[in-house]
């Protein structure tokens, strides 16, 4: 009698094959169901960031965090008369703290969803007075250059924050704009409220493209208003 082989035979090699295949792919279609997940996460974020603004700029006249604390108190509730800006139509972290207190006018006049609110003008950030994005980096609403190929501008700009992969923020390029970190309204930012701020060399090449194959996890955009 023919003794029974301790080998795999080759239809049993295929069918091991066929399930490590199935596996990786099924790894692989779980890691871009979370990066596109991350990426819609970003843009739903970003694009209510801008409602608000321009929501809050339409009923009171005013950019939020300028917003003098006067008029706030009166219009907006549960704000007092402290936490305001100067009212001289620029959004500035010089002029009282203004970039963070315009979360607490932003969700307290009711065009966000999520509560901000500081005790002081001079308060600290926190994640009591400012949003963080799906990283966990603090967001910035500025009017500064902080931004590739900024030329000089100082436009009203909504940051990321930091800490986001470059093929999440390639992918909402995409999706909002033209593609390319150096240009157009969504572009690279090495803005970072906490920790390590993001490395051009690694986020973005010469010719605008996110760098993907850096393999960083440290990068940042803006979008320009």
């Amino acid at each position: 009698m023919k003794s029974a082989s301790a080998g795999f035979t080759l239809i049993e090699m295929a069918i091991v094959m066929v399930i490590v295949g199935l596996l990786l792919s099924a790894v692989l279609k779980g890691n871009e169901l979370i990066t596109n997940a991350r990426v819609r996460n970003v843009i739903a974020q970003q694009a209510e960031i801008r409602t608000a603004f321009y929501g809050f700029q339409d009923r009171y006249r005013a950019l939020p965090g300028d917003y003098p604390g006067t008029s706030a108190d009166h219009n907006i509730p549960d704000v007092p008369a402290a936490i305001g800006g100067n009212g001289d139509g620029k959004l500035l972290n010089a002029d009282s703290n203004e970039q963070t207190i315009a979360w607490e006018h932003l969700s307290h006049a009711g065009f966000l969803n999520a509560s901000y609110s500081m005790s002081s003008p001079t308060e600290a950030l926190s994640e009591t007075n400012t949003p963080r994005n799906i990283y966990n980096a603090y967001l910035q609403l500025a009017q500064n250059s902080n931004f590739a190929n900024a030329a000089g501008s100082t436009p009203l700009n909504v940051k990321t924050g930091n800490a986001i992969p470059p093929d999440v923020l390639a992918e909402i390029d995409r999706k909002i704009d033209d593609g390319n970190a150096d240009r157009g309204t969504f572009r690279f930012s090495s803005f970072s409220a906490s920790g390590t701020a993001p490395s051009d060399s690694q986020c973005f090449s010469a010719a605008g493209s996110w760098n993907i194959a850096s393999g960083s996890v440290n990068c940042g955009a803006a979008v320009i208003l």
